[in-house]
């Protein structure tokens, strides 16, 4: 059974970085693509960024304009989110996902999710 868990969500200041980290139980994880999606207060859920098993290849939102940074650590059996020059439309509740996806942005591709971080970006 695979469990995610993410942390380093919070609350920052526009402008400002915040680190992500999602920690994978089980044996599988440097198998399978991890990815992030988000959900803001009345919206849908949106792709963030995706890596490949190996971490040789990623896929970002066309929305992040190069803000943001996707990495994993197998040997760790964790993935990482780097996110620079935050706004306060980044302001969401973070998930971390896995999955046999390849560099997919759809939701329904990732069978393991985690429970979610909230990072809120002030004005």
């Amino acid at each position: 059974h695979v469990h995610l868990v993410e942390s380093g969500g919070g609350l920052v200041q526009a402008g400002g970085s915040l680190g992500l980290s999602c920690a994978a139980s089980g044996r599988t994880f440097s198998s399978w693509t991890m990815g992030w999606f988000r959900q803001a207060p009345g919206k849908e859920r949106e792709f963030v960024a995706a890596i490949t098993w190996s971490g040789g290849t990623t896929y970002y939102s066309n929305s992040l304009e190069g803000r943001f940074t996707i990495s994993r650590d197998n040997a760790k059996n964790t993935g990482y989110l780097q996110m620079n020059s935050l706004k306060p439309e980044d302001t969401a509740v973070y998930y971390c996902v896995g999955g046999y996806a390849g560099l997919s942005s759809n939701q329904q591709k990732y069978g393991y999710w985690g429970q979610g971080t909230q990072v809120t970006v002030s004005s």
